[in-house]
């Protein structure tokens, strides 16, 4: 058979590509890295551990025989240690023997200048998924390496390296025999104390604890010095790793007629991974809403999810703890209920991994609701049939379609539209003082650098105001309530809680995980100077003066003049959201 040019082009491209699979190993003193573990030490001698680990790669290209590179464009990854991001796949790349792979950590200029809202849930640089935005200044961290650290003296402290800006961006050269005549692997190793250690070494108590990769930064350049040398190829095989596939997942019992609910949002807030099993349809909503408010779900009749989440303080309780059926007090403060759609995982301590799930723990609690499903199913089923029926494919109530319905009505409660949001938007103006609390929130404090701010932005950045980790505050540590250690049993999360969002903060007091904080005040008061070190506390505080922060009385009440900016009018007035 005789192929013509054109047909014989086309078979030998589909035909014959293959995909690159990358595997990247976290080391540290060539051993597998061990997170939050202070014994690693740098050229000065300082012990150090590391507590994150987290980086974006691109620019991705193969170099041919010939010496000329084969561009893989469109090619992004987020890697990150403690979360155990460690592949990426290259797809559809020509059939042939290669001799180096070359990548870039951090993304190239247009990218980085790029919105952040326009990519999907699932996508690296959703600023939800990878955690590595700068918010409102612009532009993605390149790499975050934070961890604890002591000096010769034992003495304590934190650091908090964040390479950034587009001259930082850094091209890793890999030599190898890269044979893609077929899929293969490439078992790639970071030593991140390579990092530290490279050839321009770092040591914290000389260089400084922190960077934020301003111009002319040493601690930047010495990071993006040793970067090269700090990734390593081992091999290259034709073992294609067992990558799980995304499952074909199905709405649960939608009814044959529905109608769509609207979901509202920001243009500035990143997409949210709504759940596919439980799209958001206007019956669904209604029937949560009703369940939210229906005392049916109490063992005495007393009380509902609206009892302990009342719509003019943002859904948050007022009171320190909750208190349930018969007086019955609880130990924590119960958290604001909005912007839901972004986390994936509830209470102060995320014990619970799904909205659905969450919903369905007070109503069992003996300190809350102190009642069973069963009983509640059978209440239910007697006053709100027809309601379900609408929700669902029939009238049948379970406590599976009660955490659907009230997951439903729960992430509709979107908080976007502050006089801060007004403003980003040119209809609105911040005064002088909120314009510098503005200022002061976004800033670093990094003294070797000329830079004083308040460093808010760390642990309640970008347009949802929270990056959502389990974090030490800096509050004494409580045996009585350690907090994520409850769930996870790992030391490192002993005394940390979740980090709740400032949306909304000047009506959602009392604050901290107890409720001890009565005004913001108290709480700027606590960042200032009540901060304790703890071996769990999280390094962008540990890597500040003992205390905290040091701030002017001034600056103190310019950050609370622009917190107060945040206060969506829609969740302090007790009028339905829509």
């Amino acid at each position: 058979m005789r192929w013509t040019p054109l047909l014989l082009a086309l078979f030998t491209t589909t035909a014959q590509a293959a995909t690159l699979h990358g595997r990247v190993r976290h080391l540290a003193e060539e051993q597998p890295l061990l997170l939050d573990s202070l014994r690693y030490k740098t050229r000065a001698g300082e012990v150090f551990s590391i507590t994150r680990g987290s980086y974006l790669l691109s620019g991705f290209a193969l170099q041919r025989g010939d010496g000329s590179w084969l561009e893989l464009a469109g090619n992004v990854a987020w890697m990150d240690a403690a979360k155990r991001r460690t592949q990426f796949a290259l797809a559809e790349v020509p059939a042939g023997r290669y001799t180096a792979l070359r990548f870039h950590v951090g993304i190239d200029a247009a990218a980085n200048a790029a919105n952040p809202a326009q990519y999907a849930s699932d996508h690296p640089l959703n600023p939800n998924v990878c955690g590595l935005h700068w918010s409102w200044q612009g532009g993605y961290i390149f790499l975050a390496l934070e961890g604890n650290w002591r000096g010769a003296n034992g003495t304590p402290g934190g650091f908090s390296y964040h390479l950034a800006r587009d001259a930082n961006r850094t091209a890793i050269a890999l030599k190898g025999d890269f044979d893609l005549t077929g899929d293969a692997t490439a078992e790639i190793s970071f030593n991140v104390a390579a990092l530290l250690n490279g050839a321009k070494p770092l040591s914290f108590a000389k260089d400084g604890v922190s960077t934020h990769s301003q111009s002319g930064d040493p601690i930047a350049a010495a990071l993006a010095a040793n970067l090269p040398g700090a990734f390593t190829l081992k091999t290259v095989t034709s073992h294609v790793p067992d990558i799980a596939r995304p499952s074909d997942i199905k709405p649960i019992g939608l009814p044959a007629k529905h109608t769509p609910f609207q979901f509202k949002m920001s243009s500035t807030f990143p997409i949210p991974p709504l759940p596919r099993d439980n799209p958001l349809i206007e019956e669904r909503v209604a029937l949560g809403e009703r369940l939210f408010n229906d005392t049916a779900l109490s063992r005495d009749g007393t009380l509902s999810c609206a009892s302990c989440h009342p719509r003019e303080t943002a859904f948050a309780d007022p009171r320190k703890s909750s208190v349930g059926v018969e007086g019955r007090t609880g130990t924590r403060q119960g958290m604001p209920l909005f912007n839901l759609a972004w986390k994936t995982s509830f209470f102060w301590d995320g014990r619970a991994r799904s909205l659905r799930e969450q919903a369905l723990i007070p109503i069992q609690d003996h300190l809350e609701m102190d009642e069973t499903l069963e009983n509640v199913v059978t209440k239910l089923g007697q006053s709100s049939g027809a309601y379900f029926a609408s929700a669902f494919d029939s009238p049948e109530v379970t406590p599976e379609r009660i955490g659907l319905a009230l997951e439903n009505f729960l992430l509709t409660l979107t908080s976007h539209d502050s006089k801060f949001d007004r403003a980003m938007r040119g209809e609105e103006k911040l005064s002088t003082e909120e314009q510098r609390g503005f200022e002061l929130f976004m800033m670093e404090r990094e003294p070797r650098m000329g830079s004083l701010g308040a460093d808010c932005f760390h642990c309640h950045g970008g347009a949802l105001f929270t990056d959502h980790p389990f974090r030490n505050n800096g509050l004494a540590i409580d045996e009585a309530d350690l907090g994520r250690f409850r769930v996870t049993k790992a030391a490192i999360d002993r005394g940390t809680f979740a980090t709740p969002s400032l949306r909304n903060i000047a009506v959602t007091a009392p604050y901290m995980h107890d409720g001890r904080f009565t005004t913001l005040e108290q709480v700027l008061d606590h960042y200032s100077e009540g901060v304790r070190r703890t071996d769990t506390l999280d390094p962008n505080l540990a890597k500040h003066p003992d205390g905290g922060l040091h701030l002017t009385a001034e600056e103190k009440r310019a950050v609370i003049a622009f917190l107060k900016t945040l206060t969506d009018r829609r969740f302090a007035s007790g009028t339905k959201i829509k």
